[in-house]
């Protein structure tokens, strides 16, 4: 969801460091970056890793959630092709479930602020499965509530431990790149590499109309 339906991500940036800032330390953006699409309890792992296991990342991670949330009051913005993709989705008769690692709360907010929260069939937040990202149990169990083999799903990412838990999961992964860019590791993983969600939406219609020319619209 963010960073790919959501343009959060250099919000979420701006806020780990100004955070950073106000607790005294330097965070190396490289090390928030390793962050992007893992749970909580990862994350914790992943910065006290670096900082020491005294390090206070709960305050940490609160200050930074708080400033985030100053910043999204007037900068959350929709993705470039959001919209059209999911119209050409909900066209197609295409059922679309959303895998996040963020909070039902949080989810429904953002989802709130656009208008969006009925244009999906499912939503798998954080809470409804025991392992997050880069294990599959999200798109598992977004594919299990959609009622649809995971193999027969598109799974669209913007983090590569997002890429590494669809592809886990047997789906086809199509990573659109925001903050951090496929490495050699994460095109292997991804049966296409898309510029942005209008491109997605070209690629989905496009496999559409090959597999039911008869349908073109």
């Amino acid at each position: 969801m963010d960073g790919l339906l959501f343009d959060t991500e250099a919000l979420y940036l701006d806020a780990a460091m100004a955070a950073a800032i106000d607790h005294g330390i330097e965070m190396p953006v490289e090390l928030y970056l390793g962050t992007v699409g893992l749970t909580g309890d990862a994350a914790r792992e992943l910065v006290c890793g670096h900082f020491g296991p005294d390090f206070d990342f709960d305050g940490y991670w609160k200050t930074a959630d708080l400033k985030f949330g100053l910043l999204a009051e007037t900068g959350l913005r929709l993705k470039p092709g959001a919209v059209e993709l999911l119209d050409i989705l909900a066209g197609r008769g295409l059922p679309r479930a959303i895998a996040t690692s963020s909070s039902p709360g949080k989810v429904c907010h953002h989802l709130d602020a656009h208008g969006l929260h009925g244009r999906f069939d499912a939503i798998v937040a954080r809470g409804d499965y025991a392992r997050g990202k880069p294990a599959p149990d999200p798109f598992l169990k977004a594919a299990e509530r959609l009622g649809v083999a995971p193999e027969t799903c598109v799974a669209l990412e913007d983090s590569h431990n997002g890429v590494r838990a669809a592809s886990a999961a047997g789906m086809m992964t199509v990573m659109v790149p925001d903050l951090l860019e496929p490495t050699a590791e994460i095109r292997g993983l991804c049966a296409h590499v898309a510029a942005d969600l209008h491109d997605v939406g070209s690629l989905i219609s496009a496999m559409l109309d090959r597999a039911e020319p008869g349908r073109r619209r």
